[in-house]
């Protein structure tokens, strides 16, 4: 995801025509971990401070949704069994993921693989004993990986798909969708008035706003935008708002990870700088990748509320989230009546004292 401007004339064209959803009624907010793991280490998280859990990633085979394995499916059993101590809590399955989606266009481009993939999700929910499913289709009619087929045509068949889910397996399962934050999928690859009346949240991945593709340093997952970036999770935030999408329905993303550019020159601090994507690195592992003694000087900026640090010898550059920046967007989505908060993902982070801490702590406040 290449960090592009969006231009304020295409907010004020759409807010001048912004359409009225129905407001559901004030709740709680969630709090939404996406999880990939095998499950053996779930119970040494703190998984009564979740609301919902999704697990990732199942994919197609032919037109049904299915587990890869016998993994997937121990482990979402393993997930299934922390509802037995925790009963609220929602296990969720997810299909697709960056580069998991395929042949996505291909069979949601009919009426007939949409309809087989529909009653194979509700086996699943049945044989489970699970609570929704995410679509996390990477992306309808814009590019994504080379190679993977998308459409224009990609936009509707998504709400066709989704009006066929919801017929399917009817009002009682939970459906949701994880959303690029950035401008090109905002614009062109959902209904975005036909399609928030079917789920009952859209998760926003509102990181990767700098990624492994980019060739300039920035944040990757600001809350707020700057002169130098303009994508960031309140820009998304503010665009669904001005075109009816119900507050309520948004689950704001975070990152438990972070990204490093090699290459990058000291000016600013390497902050919008020309560099490289090199690696990534855990949450759970940060203090040691960007400790002084590993040369790094950590910093914070004011207007994005998002930290960085740069390492001036080796000239790398490290975005990244942290316990003060991930308090300031649950306290953001508290303040605008968001549904909540989500990250990725939860493996990531610390067993304790970690960021699912700190969001749990700002979300009862």
């Amino acid at each position: 995801m290449s960090i592009i401007l969006f231009s304020s004339l295409i907010i004020t064209s759409v807010v001048a025509s912004k359409p009225v959803f129905c407001q559901p009624e004030s709740k709680p907010m969630v709090i939404i971990a996406y999880y990939m793991g095998d499950g053996n280490d779930i119970t040494n998280y703190k998984t009564d401070k979740l609301t919902h859990i999704i697990y990732s990633f199942l994919h197609l085979k032919g037109n049904k949704l299915a587990a890869d394995n016998s993994t997937d499916s121990l482990a979402i059993t393993k997930l299934v069994a922390l509802k037995k101590t925790n009963p609220k809590l929602k296990i969720i399955l997810s299909l697709g993921g960056w580069g998991g989606c395929k042949t996505c266009s291909a069979v949601f481009n009919t009426e007939s693989g949409r309809k087989e993939f529909s009653q194979s999700v509700l086996k699943l929910f049945k044989d489970y004993k699970v609570d929704g499913l995410d679509l996390d289709w990477e992306y309808p009619a814009i590019e994504s990986l080379p190679g993977h087929q998308f459409l224009p045509e990609d936009r509707q068949n998504f709400t066709y798909l989704l009006k066929t889910l919801r017929e399917t397996v009817g009002p009682d399962y939970e459906l949701s969708f994880a959303a690029g934050g950035f401008r090109d999928f905002l614009l062109k690859s959902v209904e975005w008035s036909k399609v928030m009346p079917l789920v009952n949240y859209v998760n926003m991945m509102t990181y990767d706003l700098v990624n492994g593709n980019s060739k300039r340093t920035g944040h990757l997952t600001s809350l707020y935008s700057t002169p130098e970036q303009n994508e960031s999770t309140d820009h998304a935030v503010m665009f669904l708002d001005s075109i009816g999408v119900p507050m309520q329905k948004v689950v704001i993303g975070m990152a438990f990870y972070g990204r490093l550019f090699s290459g990058v020159e000291s000016t600013n601090n390497g902050l919008y700088q020309k560099g490289k994507f090199s690696s990534g690195f855990n949450y759970k592992d940060l203090e040691n990748t960007l400790s002084a003694g590993a040369g790094y000087q950590q910093y914070w900026d004011t207007k994005a509320k998002a930290p960085y640090a740069y390492n001036s010898a080796s000239k790398t550059f490290a975005t990244f989230d942290n316990l003060r920046s991930v308090m300031e967007k649950t306290k953001y989505a508290k303040a605008r009546n968001l549904g909540g908060v989500m990250f990725w993902e939860l493996s990531g982070d610390k067993e304790s004292g970690g960021l699912l801490d700190m969001i749990y702590e700002g979300s009862i406040k």
